[in-house]
């Protein structure tokens, strides 16, 4: 009896867990039905709608917890590319590149035959690059000395004249593969910028191939253009916040006269008579055009303010509010960078927003009326990580772009290394970085005349971080401190080193799958997982008596339930070869159920009691079931981990 209430006991929270990690799916289902009734039809619209909610809380669960939009699409089941539509991508980082890039592209004909030799091999062998290249160059000349090719300004503290060609190889080896794997930082940071929801992204066990699975991107020459964007490493002198917030205050009552201006036209145009011409008709379509492009957020779009309103949302505290929107257009989604005190804080952030204002920040500073009121070389730039947990609310940053082209003074080409390191006291974390002879001189210049000031480090286009200089730096090597932990450290490091060597990612390897492809999947799969499903369930009724057939059948069903919601909470991702895993793994539970059956009906016809026989039948199916699902357990595993795309899809279930 023990046994039977530990089992009952595991099987209802086993339940009760599908049921919480279910409930996620389900109610994402709702919100996207949601943003398609609101959109009618309008894709643009849809994403909008999704987009504002992110942040915002749509699941509470039991008044225990409580879930924004992102965190229930991060908890949902997974639907693979074949039934949810999206791109699959294979791109190639090009080792042979790297290796020139190293070398500094050098002449030597040897090592450029070396290189030819290497691909050659590389088509019929499952070896690194590197290991092909070193072979393919003692095999065109025994003699000669990697060291005298790769002994450069760059590497000149790895390799010296008398480093042997395995020692070369090993520093080329470790050097493509942190360029490697800077790129698919690089690449996993782009992707999660651009908003898909579960992407899959690995390294293949080919050097220098990623895999990428973006389900239901619709926007194929972005993704490519994203994909095989070389990264750009910028250094930027910023402006002070004292500098900016004066121009704010003017930016903000500009856009209060552009505003009001907007509105008090389409109250004109609203009150105008109604038997006009066609023509007049057609003027005042055009009015109220123009009044909607200056018009206020929609009810889906929130702010700072609305994060405010949720503790008190009496009537006069709304009008208040709605007072300061209209009295504070622009710091209504810009918050001010200041203290409780209104005291500006010190550095070059100059205000926070919540992620789904940016693009309103972004539109009304960009607006020419606005946009002149701001010095010529100053620029605006969001922080790429997030100052809360929950990835609500960014940073907007000054920068000074006060060369004669307008380009950053400094790049990424001039990083020669960058590496995760401790101060001098061993407790605190640092990066260490070293420049070129060319970097060095700029950033003498550069850290001399910004004493006191932020240099900010960019990455495609986001700030990813903003240190402050301490005094001036010579000789090419500084340290960047006051990094919070050893992982910011690390991520810094290799921000750094992405820009080191010209590394960008080629697509090899494509293939797209239209939603309404995936769609057709999804329903050739249901259909024929419910037909399969119900004709096992009508046999088993009918072939054994009802209560028994009954019986097998309720097992069957919670099977499927515990199946489904064992995915949701390991966060593995349903496949059209995982449908069909799950109509084998129905087959497989009538299997069982059959033994049992067919071994009590045999210690039955021993003129055995029912109780004796039934408990008889179980012991002796026991083996057979046993041996039958450690056999496909085994397989599985092996499928899972040595396969996959499909083959991986079919052993998760």
């Amino acid at each position: 009896m023990q046994n039977k209430g530990a089992i009952l006991t595991f099987a209802i929270l086993l339940a009760a867990v599908c049921l919480y990690q279910l409930s996620f799916t389900f109610k994402a289902r709702q919100v996207e039905k949601a943003a398609v009734e609101y959109a009618q039809g309008d894709p643009a619209k849809e994403f909008y709608y999704l987009d504002s909610i992110s942040g915002e809380v749509v699941y509470n669960f039991l008044g225990l917890k409580q879930f924004t939009y992102k965190d229930v699409k991060g908890l949902e089941l997974n639907l693979g590319l074949d039934l949810k539509g999206g791109m699959n991508v294979t791109l190639e980082v090009s080792v042979d590149d790297l290796i020139r890039a190293l070398s500094n592209y050098n002449n030597d004909s040897t090592f450029n035959a070396a290189l030819v030799r290497a691909r050659e091999l590389q088509r019929g062998s499952q070896e690194d690059f590197v290991t092909l290249f070193g072979r393919a160059f003692e095999e065109i000349d025994p003699n000669a000395r990697l060291a005298s090719i790769f002994l450069t300004l760059e590497l000149r503290d790895k390799i010296n004249i008398n480093s042997t060609n395995s020692d070369v190889l090993d520093v080329i080896r470790h050097e493509t593969n942190a360029a490697i794997d800077n790129a698919f930082n690089i690449i996993r940071t782009r992707i999660d910028r651009f908003g898909v929801a579960q992407p899959n992204i690995q390294q293949l066990q080919t050097k220098g191939r990623i895999l990428v699975e973006l389900p239901g991107v619709k926007d194929q020459s972005r993704v490519r253009s994203l994909l095989q964007g070389t990264a750009m490493l910028e250094f930027w002198e910023t402006y002070e916040n004292q500098e900016v917030y004066p121009y704010l205050l003017q930016a903000n009552e500009r856009l209060k006269e552009l505003l009001n201006a907007g509105a008090g036209t389409s109250e004109a145009q609203e009150t105008a008579e109604t038997g006009e011409a066609e023509s007049a008709e057609a003027e005042s379509d055009a009015v109220e055009q123009t009044a909607d492009e200056f018009s206020e957020p929609a009810e889906a779009e929130s702010s700072l303010l609305d994060e405010l309103a949720e503790s008190d949302t009496t009537g006069a505290d709304l009008d208040d509010m709605e007072d300061f929107r209209k009295e504070f257009p622009l710091f209504a989604v810009l918050n001010p960078s200041t203290d409780q005190q209104g005291q500006l804080f010190p550095g070059p952030s100059i205000g926070i927003a919540h992620s789904r204002d940016t693009s309103r920040v972004n539109e009304y500073l960009g607006r020419e009326q606005i946009r002149n009121i701001f010095p010529r070389d100053m620029m605006f730039r969001w922080t790429a990580n997030s100052m809360d947990a929950a990835g609500n609310f960014y940073r907007l940053i000054a920068l000074k772009a006060n060369t004669r082209d307008g380009r950053a003074p400094l790049d990424g080409d001039v990083i020669v290394d960058a590496r995760q390191d401790f101060d001098q006291f061993g407790s605190n974390p640092e990066v260490s970085m070293t420049m070129n002879s060319e970097g060095a001189k700029v950033w003498q210049r550069l850290t001399k005349e910004n004493i006191g000031k932020s240099i900010a480090i960019v990455l495609d286009g986001y700030v990813r971080s903003f240190p402050t200089v301490q005094n001036e730096i010579s000789g090419g090597r500084s340290s960047i401190t006051g990094l919070e932990s050893i992982e910011e450290a690390k991520d810094l490091a290799n921000i750094l080193k992405s820009g080191k060597m010209p590394a960008p990612a080629r697509i090899i390897q494509e293939e797209i799958v239209g939603p309404s492809l995936g769609q057709e999947a999804i329903n050739s799969g249901m259909y024929s997982f419910l037909i399969a499903f119900i004709l096992v369930l009508i046999y088993m009724f009918f072939f054994y008596s009802r209560n028994a057939g009954l019986t097998a059948n309720v097992a069957l069903i919670a099977n499927m339930f515990f199946i489904i919601g064992i995915l949701a909470s390991l966060g593995a991702t349903l496949t059209l070869p995982g449908i069909a895993g799950i109509v084998l793994t129905i087959g497989m539970s009538v299997d069982a159920n059959v033994l049992i059956y067919e071994r009590v009906q045999e210690e039955l016809r021993a003129g055995k009691g029912i109780k004796l026989a039934i408990s008889d039948g179980y012991k002796n199916a026991y083996s057979a079931i046993i041996d039958g699902q450690v056999t496909t357990l085994l397989t599985g595993i092996v499928l899972y981990v040595f396969g996959s795309g499909p083959i991986k899809g079919f052993a998760t279930t």
